[in-house]
């Protein structure tokens, strides 16, 4: 995991911590089980069941190590009105042609989710927004090109 911090909100933040402690306490017991269970059935060599458990704990070691560094880089977001798009800011944007605007809420990479209209601010978009006041135009590069766009409100 690189070095860059990563921005949650505190909803965001809890709710991997609740992940965490869920796999912490309950399923590595569950896993440690299966493996038991597992173990019990023979011939090591040639048990499916064994394989997949020994999968299944190195799955969840891999995200409990994984949340944890996140957690421990992890920079909560301030909500606040500024006049400059910023990490924590609800941006309406309006793409040029359009006749109707589009609002996201400039997020983290781990809690991005364009359906919830949560945006990365290391996204195309969400880069060339950053820095930009209301009423300003910018341009984003995409994979289909590049696309204008006009900041219509910041809260």
């Amino acid at each position: 995991m690189s070095d860059a911090p990563q921005y949650l909100t505190q909803e965001k933040c809890d709710e991997l911590k609740k992940e965490l402690e869920q796999l912490k306490s309950v399923r590595r017991r569950e896993v440690a089980e299966h493996l038991e269970y597992a173990k019990s059935l023979g011939d090591l060599a040639e048990n499916a069941e064994y394989h997949e458990a020994r999968e299944e704990q190195a799955n969840v070691e891999d995200r409990i190590k994984k949340l944890e560094a996140l957690l421990a880089g992890a920079v909560i977001m301030e909500l606040r009105h500024t006049e400059l798009v910023d990490i924590g800011s609800t941006v309406t944007l309006q793409k040029a042609g359009a006749s109707a605007g589009a609002t996201y809420k400039v997020v983290g990479s781990e809690e991005a989710d364009l359906g919830k209209g949560k945006l990365s601010y290391n996204s195309p978009l969400g880069q060339a927004m950053l820095g930009k006041r209301k009423g300003e135009e910018f341009t984003a590069k995409t994979p289909s090109g590049e696309v204008r766009y006009m900041i219509t409100d910041i809260e």
